[in-house]
C-alpha cells in the first residue's frame, strides 16, 4: 500500500511537471553585446516528446524565391540542459541540426553574423537579409536570425529585444511591452515572426493614418539626407490612391514601409525591396529628398498591394510555407504579375499619372517581356521558378503584368464594365482569407465559377497553355490601337509629363525635363493647365480622344494652337496662348498603344471602365 501510494505521489509530481513544461518558445536577441560583428540569441524552447529533434533554419523564404540558406550564417550552436549541460548535435547540413536526449533540453544557443557584411557565397539580397552596424543601425529580418524545431513551427513566439538605449524598433509587429533597452513580441507562430521584419536605430518616423490602418514609414539615412516625413509625402498620395481602390478600406490595422538608404552599394550588388503581408523591406540609395521620394512612390505602390495578395488571398503551399523544401505554386502571375498589373494601373484609374504615360508602362512591359521566353506555361515558369525556370523569373513582373491587364479588359468586356480585377479580388477575399488557403490546381476553377466561361478559356489557353498573350486583340476591346515594332511616323504631343488635376478637370503639366523640340517650342511650363488643344475645349473625360484625333487628322507642318492656365504667382491663374509647329517623330521597333480614334461607343464604355472616366 505504502509503495502504490509513492507511486502515485510520483505520477503526480510527473503529472505537475508537464503541466509546468515550456509551451512556447521564448527567444531572446542581445543588441547591446556585438562581438566580432555578430550577435547571441538564446532560446527556451516548447517542451519536447520525442528523444531526438531537428532545429532548423530557413533554406528559403517567401517572397524571395530564390536559396538562401541562413543557417550558413550561425555559429556555435548549442543545446544544453537544465544544469547547463551540453547535449549531443549532430550537424546535419547547413541548415539544420540534430539534437539528441531532447525531452532534457532547456536551451539553445548560438551567434548570428549578417548577411550584409558577409563574404559567403551566394549574397543574400539585401531586404531579405540582416545587417549589424554597432551603435547606429540593426535589421532584423527574423528568418536570418531565428529558427524553430521540426514539426513545431505552428506553436507560439515570445521575442525580447535588448537594444542599446535610445533605440526604436520599427516593425508591423504591435510591441506587447516596450521600454528605452528593451522590447518584447508575441505572435502566434513562426509565419508571423518570419514575416516581420524590424529595423532598430534612432528613430526617425512618421504616422499616417489610411483607410482605417495605422501606417508607419521608419527612414534610416546615413547622412540625414533623406526624412521619414518627405517619404511619408511622397507616398500618401499613392496610398490614398490604393484605398480607394480597393474599396475605401485596407484589410490590415497596421503597415509598415521599412526603409534603409545606403550612400553606396551592397554585396548583392541589388536594390529594391521585399514584401511582407503588414510591412515592406528596403534597401535603396541615399539620394536627395526629391529623388529618395520619387523611387519610394514606385516601389512602394508594388510592395504595398502585397496586403491582398498573398494575406488575404493565397494557395496551401504558402500557408503552410516549407522553410527547408519548399513547393512552389504556379500561381504567381497572382502573387507578383497581378500585384504589378495593379500598381500601375492604380495610377492610371485614379488619375495620379495620364493614359499616354499608362500606355508607354504597357509597351515597355509587352517589349521586356519580349526578350524573355514565352514557349513555357506560365504556370510551369511559376513552378520552376527556384531551378528550372529561374532565368525567367523578371518575366513575373513583365508577362505577368500583361496578364493581369489581359484578364482586366476581358472581364469589363464580358460584365459590361461592372466587373474588374479589382472585384475580382475583393470576391476571392471573400471566399478565402488569411486563414484559408486555396488548393493550387483548383483556383482557375474557382475564378471562372465566379465570372465566365471565357474567362476559364483564357486561363487554360494563354495561362496553364503556352500561347501567346494576343495584346492587339485584347487592346481592341478597349478601343485602343497595338502595333508591334511599329515602323512609321506619329505626331508628338511634345512629351511634358501630365497629371490629371480632378479640381479643375483639366491636365496639369508636372515635369518637363524630359520635352522634345514640339514640347519646348510651346514653351509648357511646370503648373500649366491645358484649356484647349487645337481649339479642341479639354477636359479629363475628353482628352484622350482630342489628342488622338490631332494625331490622326493633322500633318507635320500644322500650326498647332494651345491654351493653358498657367499660374501668376498669387494664387490664380492667367490664361496664355501657345504656339508651334506640329512635328511627326520616327517610330522603329517600338511597340506602340495609342487610342484608336475609330472605336465604337462599346469599346470607349470598356476602356472608360478599365482606365476611369
Amino acid at each position: 500500500m505504502k509503495n502504490r501510494a509513492f507511486a502515485l505521489l510520483l505520477a503526480g509530481f510527473a503529472f505537475c511537471s508537464n503541466l509546468w513544461a515550456q509551451k512556447d518558445y521564448s527567444y531572446s536577441l542581445d543588441l547591446s553585446q556585438v562581438v566580432e560583428d555578430r550577435v547571441q540569441v538564446t532560446l527556451t524552447p516548447p517542451a519536447v516528446a520525442t528523444d531526438q529533434i531537428e532545429f532548423q533554419m530557413p533554406k528559403i523564404v517567401p517572397g524571395t524565391y530564390s536559396i538562401s540558406d541562413f543557417g550558413r550564417f550561425i555559429t556555435g550552436f548549442e543545446a544544453t540542459d537544465e544544469s547547463g549541460t551540453p547535449l549531443p548535435v549532430d550537424y546535419i547540413d547547413q541548415n539544420r541540426w540534430l539534437i539528441r536526449n531532447a525531452k532534457s533540453m532547456k536551451k539553445i544557443s548560438y551567434w548570428v553574423e549578417d548577411t550584409w557584411d558577409s563574404k559567403a557565397t551566394p549574397r543574400i539580397f539585401e531586404p531579405a537579409g540582416t545587417n549589424i552596424e554597432v551603435n547606429n543601425n540593426f535589421v532584423v529580418n527574423p528568418f536570418g536570425f531565428f529558427g524553430y524545431l521540426e514539426g513545431m513551427k505552428e506553436m507560439p513566439f515570445k521575442l525580447t529585444v535588448k537594444k542599446p538605449s535610445g533605440f526604436y524598433g520599427s516593425t508591423a509587429l504591435v510591441a506587447t511591452k516596450s521600454g528605452d533597452t528593451e522590447d518584447v513580441f508575441d505572435v502566434n507562430d513562426y509565419h508571423r515572426l518570419a514575416d516581420s521584419p524590424i529595423m532598430y536605430c534612432k528613430p526617425d518616423t512618421a504616422w499616417e493614418n489610411v483607410g482605417g490602418a495605422k501606417v508607419l514609414v521608419s527612414v534610416y539615412s546615413p547622412n540625414k539626407k533623406v526624412s521619414a516625413k518627405a517619404i511619408m509625402a511622397e507616398i500618401s498620395e499613392i496610398m490614398t490612391a490604393q484605398k480607394e481602390y480597393l474599396g475605401g478600406k485596407l484589410p490590415v490595422e497596421k503597415y509598415a514601409f521599412i526603409v534603409y538608404l545606403t550612400a553606396g552599394f551592397g554585396g548583392s550588388g541589388g536594390m529594391g525591396a521585399l514584401e511582407h503581408s503588414y510591412s515592406s523591406m528596403y534597401y535603396l540609395p541615399e539620394t536627395s529628398e526629391s529623388q529618395a521620394g520619387e523611387t519610394m512612390r514606385d516601389v512602394a505602390a508594388h510592395e504595398f498591394f502585397h496586403i491582398v495578395t498573398p494575406l488575404s488571398i493565397h494557395s496551401e503551399e504558402i500557408q503552410y510555407f516549407d522553410y527547408i523544401d519548399p513547393k512552389m505554386s504556379m500561381h504567381l502571375w497572382l502573387y507578383e504579375g497581378l500585384t504589378e498589373y495593379a500598381a500601375g494601373h492604380v495610377q492610371v484609374k485614379q488619375g495620379l499619372i495620364s493614359k499616354d504615360q499608362y500606355f508607354r508602362m504597357i509597351s515597355q512591359k509587352i517589349t521586356m517581356a519580349n526578350f524573355m521566353n514565352d514557349s513555357v506555361p506560365f504556370t510551369e515558369i511559376s513552378l520552376g521558378c527556384l531551378d528550372k525556370y529561374k532565368s525567367q523569373y523578371l518575366n513575373v513582373y513583365q508577362k505577368g503584368a500583361l496578364i493581369g491587364m489581359c484578364l482586366d479588359i476581358q472581364l469589363r468586356k464580358l460584365s459590361g464594365g461592372k466587373m474588374g480585377t479589382q472585384e475580382l479580388m475583393r470576391e476571392l477575399a471573400k471566399s478565402y482569407g488569411k486563414d484559408r488557403p486555396f488548393k493550387d490546381s483548383e483556383l482557375f476553377d474557382k475564378i471562372t465559377a465566379l465570372t465566365y466561361p471565357e474567362i476559364g478559356v483564357f486561363f487554360k489557353k494563354y495561362v496553364s497553355g503556352s500561347a501567346s498573350l494576343p495584346y492587339a486583340d485584347i487592346l481592341a476591346m478597349a478601343g485602343l490601337r497595338y502595333e508591334p515594332l511599329a515602323n512609321r511616323e506619329i505626331l508628338t504631343l511634345g512629351k511634358a509629363e501630365v497629371k490629371p488635376n480632378r479640381a479643375s478637370n483639366r491636365l496639369m503639366v508636372t515635369n518637363i525635363d524630359g520635352m522634345n523640340k514640339f514640347g519646348e517650342t510651346l514653351g509648357y511650363m511646370v503648373g500649366d493647365e491645358i484649356v484647349s488643344f487645337d481649339d479642341q475645349p479639354i477636359t479629363l473625360e475628353n482628352a484622350d480622344e482630342v489628342f488622338s484625333n490631332f494625331q490622326a487628322n493633322r500633318k507635320e507642318g500644322y500650326k498647332v494652337k494651345v491654351v493653358v492656365a498657367r499660374p501668376d504667382g498669387k494664387g490664380g491663374f492667367a490664361e496664355k496662348t501657345l504656339k508651334a509647329k506640329a512635328i511627326a517623330v520616327k517610330l522603329k521597333g517600338m511597340n506602340l498603344v495609342t487610342i484608336d480614334p475609330k472605336a465604337t461607343p462599346e469599346q470607349v464604355a470598356v476602356r472608360r471602365s478599365w482606365l476611369g472616366q
